[in-house]
């Protein structure tokens, strides 16, 4: 009786596994790994409790009961291994974030970096590949004493701009929206920039294109790329218009290309690579000796596996993370395959997107990467020796990068001394888009967050789009 007891368990806890085993290879089946399908069938027939099984395994081949279980259980977690490495992104993005989990903890005790998980799916659209290393891009300059290297990353609230330079030659890597035309004139004015080697827009939305005709005002582009040639907006129709007036045009690139900038080098890693209109964003990365500087625009999920699949080649040493902090970028998988020691996030303050999320700023601290934000901290400059990297910000140095923003939690910052505006023509109003003389009553009750010290012609602040002040009238 007892015996007959343990038999009947037994068989229930077969069926139980069979059918485990089954239901899982229908849905590997439905995310597109076959391989993880056929592990999970495998495994779901070495315990199907039915007699032709029983006898193919234990009479014909002598196959014990214990060793169908573990070899059902080796089959199981190879199909997971499997899935993970061939089912489709948005089926794996939690078993991502787990097995990410357990790598970081693992990683602190053994002290190794484990490999990282990398989508290895084909996909409808076509993805950037890395150059093979026969054909590879000749050797990187050489970096003498003399050579200089630095970003800024710019503060343009809701947006991105950067300004690079190398060895006096300059890159600009967007432009904010177009209410930040005024800033990106003035950045390049009083930096003297009035060639830019490369303006790249890593996409066609506002907040990347619309502050690049503000440069266009003030310096020639001799290379302008963008991952299209048009978009139906506003912003992209100034942009087109100031391109025309300067004798520019756009080139898009392709992935794998390569530029020089004085002795850094730009790689394209990937442009259009899904069909999400953030996922067109140009990604590059910038090496400059053994230091590598990566931007991503508002690449989301495809971009991101695109630069992950380069294995290597999505290395980098200082990350602008993508979309200003968005959840829908930034995943476990994809900080593995860059390994960043350090991050810059570009977002407006009190933004209305809650960016940068707790996902992502969760994601980069548990990461071990040192952050930086213009939302707290304003323009974020880093230079580099080839070596090593230094950043130097504009306010808050000490305070804490990974806090959720509050109202209470933002520092004031120290009104500019009277002095700095010395030998400045107007003052600008980054809200009101209006301009005033430095001593109109109006600029006291100005917001300095809101205020750009400008030296210029009138003519040149009405052409940013500025309106001349009603009681001061410059």
């Amino acid at each position: 009786m007892i015996k007959k007891v343990f038999t009947t368990i037994g068989k229930i806890i077969l069926w139980a596994m069979t059918l485990f085993y089954a239901l899982f290879a229908v849905l590997m089946h439905a995310t597109n790994s076959p391989v993880a399908t056929g592990l999970f069938v495998a495994a779901a027939l070495l315990v199907i409790p039915v007699k032709p099984m029983r006898y193919l395994l234990r009479d014909l081949l002598g196959v014990k009961m214990v060793v169908s279980l573990l070899l059902s259980v080796a089959l199981m977690i190879g199909g997971a291994i499997a899935f993970m490495n061939e089912g489709d992104p948005p089926y794996r993005q939690y078993a991502e974030e787990v097995v990410g989990d357990i790598s970081d903890e693992l990683t602190s005790e053994i002290g190794e970096e484990l490999p990282a998980i990398i989508d290895l799916t084909d996909r409808e659209t076509e993805q950037p590949t890395a150059i093979p290393e026969e054909t590879q891009k000749p050797e990187l300059p050489v970096i003498d004493e003399n050579s200089t290297f630095s970003i800024t990353y710019l503060d343009v609230g809701q947006g991105d701009a950067a300004l690079v330079e190398c060895d006096g030659r300059y890159m600009l890597i967007d432009g904010g929206t177009s209410s930040n035309s005024g800033k990106i004139y003035s950045v390049l004015k009083s930096n003297g920039v009035k060639r830019l080697d490369y303006m790249v827009a890593s996409h066609l939305h506002d907040d990347h294109i619309g502050g690049l005709s503000g440069a266009l005002n003030y310096a020639k582009a001799d290379v302008v790329l963008a991952p299209a040639t048009f978009y139906d907006s506003e912003p992209f129709a100034d942009f087109e218009k100031y391109l025309k007036k300067a004798g520019a045009e756009i080139t898009v690139p392709q992935a794998g290309d390569r530029f020089l900038l004085g002795s850094a080098v730009i790689d394209i890693l990937a442009l259009n690579s899904g069909e999400g209109e953030n996922d067109t964003s140009i990604v590059l990365n910038i090496t400059y000796g053994d230091t590598k500087f990566m931007f991503t625009g508002d690449a989301e999920s495809a971009a991101e596996d695109a630069v992950a699949n380069l294995r290597k080649d999505a290395k980098t040493t200082v990350l602008k993370v993508a979309h200003h902090g968005a959840d829908t970028s930034t995943s476990a998988a994809f900080l593995r395959a860059a390994d960043p020691a350090y991050a810059v996030i570009s977002v407006g303050e009190d933004n209305d997107y809650g960016h940068p999320t707790e996902q992502v700023l969760e994601r980069l601290e548990r990461k071990g990467v040192q952050l930086f934000r213009t939302d707290l901290q304003g323009d974020v400059k880093c230079t580099s020796d080839g070596k090593t990297v230094t950043f130097s910000v504009e306010r808050n140095t000490d305070i804490n990068p990974y806090v959720v923003v509050t109202p209470t939690t933002m520092v004031t910052p120290t009104p500019a001394p009277q002095q700095e505006s010395y030998g400045v023509d107007y003052i600008l109003n980054k809200n009101t888009e209006k301009f005033h003389y430095p001593d109109c009553d109006s600029v006291k009750k100005m917001k300095e967050s809101n205020k750009i010290y400008f030296t210029g012609t009138r003519d040149e602040v009405i052409m940013r789009g500025y309106e001349p002040c009603g009681n001061c009238r410059p």
